[in-house]
């Protein structure tokens, strides 16, 4: 970092030693953890090698290891989203391989082998049944793409052979856990309208001499109790997690019904959009660490759950993945991250509470004079109750704006859109403040994290409370004097992409957008979309379709007369969670009314960037537009976006 003094210019030209090469090529996402044994298990997403994930193995002695070779891609396509790709026993893993959504059994030192056979069949979120020889998993039939069947199904261990539906019926399965002694599974079942966090059942049944299962128990939740994660204890008394108090609390089933581990008007748990997500897990002295999220903010803390007691573990773990904890014996395993560091892998002694960074997301290495810290902000949105978000301020060591200058924003609005900014060090936000914008991730009405009452703002105001709060948080770091009201931009992606767009075109706070594989279309989308979510506009908008009109109310792409500002767009071409046709709309509606505006299709990406080249192109592509719209110079050169009726 240089001592000199600092350079004098405009916000948005600062040169930044954060380089989307450097984040490309340096960074990892982290998925799925596991404690095998004395092993440590976890999943990496390579954006190097076109997004293949690649299950990792360390033991004790400090050997690192790949589980499943190149070019086998460890991720399962059950609900689009995935996860539960993998389970590990004794040495021996099984994974569903992303090309052709067979399971294969990989022994160590061994080749993949194929246990299921190459039909429209994809797997996830498996447990092991030992005494039958079989993983016991979630299936989701894809042989009438009209008619998408999802069961809990067993499918041999050892090879090829005859699987067997243990339960269907229901549109939704999740979380098969059999008991330590095998006699009893545990698992999550829902049907549309509702998504996981709306409501979901849990049910035991015993498992029978012939492999079947008896009749079934309801165990906890309903139609509108969402319960998350059921998992046994090493002596087998059956937990989980349930908002039945307006928060999302530990419980477990005691000898006279359900009990309550801990009341707290906080978060035990994370939306269920993938599987496998585990926020707890037991030690060896029958401990639960387990974590926590309190008004936006993760810890991982240890409960005992006889006394009642509380305390806090001292790791960095402000913010989580998505539930990625495993726990075994006095050692815990989790992927967090804080305004410090990025997410990463981290193993915690729970006995002297010593932890160390295994792998972390980014290995990008820059001074911290360039780094930005998140910082918690509450501002007032309409009818005059409170949102949240992270801001961020511009931070270079080498410039300074000339005086008066204000920066231009950036307002993020996060996926889902039941989801949540994220408060872990991300060199994608640092790109744009070590380089003059401000940011700021705005957790608005519907964000996880602030209990049911908060998530469920959204409900039937998707397109209005979001947005109101997108700009409401702009607006008040204007009246802060920390951003120029005249260069507020937006952007976000899928959920948050539509966000952006309902921004852009039903409110005149924004002077330009981006939008990432964003939906435009509100009709088109509860039409086109696969089956997971294909009901999950019944709760943000209406019912369709006899909400039809709130839909065509409510969708960007019937009023694009209200949309006068720049916007460029960015999309997968092979995305079947929000198709191109979103995005292809949308400009064609924009450039016809002679708005700036540019699009950027990108072959072979599905929802959400994997391929290191392209998500180096698309923030590249985006800086520059934001050039060319705020007309500031930039530092270093980049390819330029072809940009229509500017």
């Amino acid at each position: 970092m240089t001592t000199s003094s600092p350079t004098i210019a405009p916000y948005g030209s600062w040169r930044s030693p954060i380089t989307a090469d450097a984040i490309v090529a340096e960074s990892i996402s982290i998925g799925q953890v596991a404690i095998d044994g004395d092993a440590i298990l976890w999943t990496e997403g390579r954006p190097s090698e076109g997004g293949r994930n690649v299950i990792m193995r360390t033991t004790p002695d400090g050997a690192v290891s790949e589980v499943n070779p190149a070019p086998f891609n460890a991720r399962t396509r059950v609900h689009e989203y995935g996860g539960g790709a993998w389970i590990a026993h004794a040495g021996t893993v099984w994974f569903s391989n992303f090309d052709d959504q067979r399971i294969y059994r990989q022994e160590p030192d061994g080749e993949p082998q194929p246990i299921t056979p190459d039909t429209p069949l994809r797997y996830a979120d498996a447990t092991l049944d030992h005494r039958r020889s079989r993983l016991i998993c979630v299936r989701e039939d894809h042989s009438d793409p009209d008619n998408i069947v999802n069961t809990i199904a067993a499918v041999p261990a050892d090879g090829p052979g005859e699987q067997a539906v243990l339960f269907d019926g229901w549109d939704f399965v999740s979380s098969p856990r059999l008991s330590p002694d095998g006699a009893t599974l545990a698992w999550l079942s829902w049907n549309h309208p509702n998504m996981p966090w709306d409501g979901t059942h849990l049910w035991t049944a015993p498992v029978l001499d012939d492999g079947t299962l008896g009749d079934a128990t309801l165990v906890a939740g309903g139609e509108r109790v969402s319960v998350f994660q059921p998992e046994w204890s090493p002596d087998g008394v059956l937990h989980y997690v349930s908002e039945e108090s307006g928060w999302w609390n530990l419980y477990r089933l005691g000898d006279s019904g359900p009990e309550t581990l801990y009341r707290d008007d906080a978060e035990y748990a994370r939306p269920q959009w993938v599987f496998a997500s585990r926020t707890y897990g037991f030690a060896g002295d029958g401990d639960i660490v387990c974590a926590v999220n309190r008004r936006g903010a993760w810890s991982l803390n240890r409960l005992n759950p006889n006394r009642g007691v509380m305390q806090p573990l001292s790791v960095p773990a402000g913010e989580m993945g998505r539930g990625d904890l495993a726990v075994s014996g006095i050692t815990a395993v989790v992927v967090a991250g804080d305004a410090e560091r990025p997410m990463s892998l981290m193993r915690v002694n729970l006995n002297t509470g010593y932890w160390e960074t295994l792998k972390a997301a980014s290995a990008t290495q820059v001074d911290a004079g360039y780094v930005s810290p998140a910082q918690t902000i509450e501002f007032p949105s309409n009818e005059g109750r409170p949102a949240y978000a992270l801001y961020y301020a511009p931070r270079n060591p080498e410039y300074q704006a000339p005086e008066g200058e204000l920066p231009p924003l950036l307002a993020l609005s996060h996926g889902g859109p039941t989801g949540a900014a994220s408060g872990a060090l991300d060199m994608a936000v640092q790109f744009w403040t070590s380089r003059g914008f401000a940011v700021v991730d705005v957790n608005y009405g519907g964000s996880v994290g602030y209990g049911r009452a908060y998530r469920q703002l959204l409900n039937g105001n998707w397109g209005i409370v979001d947005v109101d709060d997108c700009a409401n948080a702009a607006l008040h770091l204007v009246h802060q004097g920390l951003a120029d009201g005249d260069r507020l931009a937006i952007r976000g992606g899928s959920a948050g992409g539509y966000t952006t767009l309902a921004a852009l075109t039903f409110r005149n706070v924004f002077a330009a957008g981006a939008s990432y594989y964003g939906v435009s279309d509100l009709t088109a989308l509860a039409a086109d979309t696969h089956k997971f979510e294909s009901r999950y506009l019944d709760r943000l908008v209406a019912p369709y379709p006899e909400g039809k009109d709130t839909y065509e109310r409510r969708s960007p792409i019937n009023h694009t007369d209200g949309l006068s500002c720049p916007i460029i767009l960015l999309q997968g071409l092979e995305d079947r969670i929000v198709p191109p046709n979103q995005a292809e709309m949308m400009f064609d509606a924009v450039r016809g009314k002679g708005i700036p505006c540019a699009y950027l299709p990108f072959e072979g990406e599905q929802h959400g960037f994997r391929r290191a080249e392209n998500i180096k192109r698309a923030l590249e592509a985006e800086l520059y537009f934001y050039s060319q719209v705020f007309g500031f110079d930039l530092a270093d050169p980049v390819d330029p976006v072809p940009i229509e009726n500017l």
